[in-house]
């Protein structure tokens, strides 16, 4: 969540400050973030549907059997 909300606070500088100089490199930027924020959140999907697939279970205490 921390990671999310740092990425939005980058991706809104760099939105105000390409809409104070007129040009598109910040939006451009910024749309490049999200799409990486995105696959993010697949990665982290994929985590929790492995998890469940060999558990049979999507519970928390189950993710640190992922150290073994």
């Amino acid at each position: 969540m921390c990671v999310e909300l740092m990425l939005n606070a980058g991706n809104l500088a760099l939105i105000t400050f390409a809409r104070a100089n007129g040009d598109l490199d910040g939006q451009i930027a910024a749309f490049f973030v999200m799409v990486v924020a995105a696959a993010e959140v697949v990665v982290g999907l994929a985590i929790i549907m492995t998890i469940f697939r060999t558990r049979r279970s999507a519970s928390v205490d189950d993710a640190s059997l992922l150290k073994y």
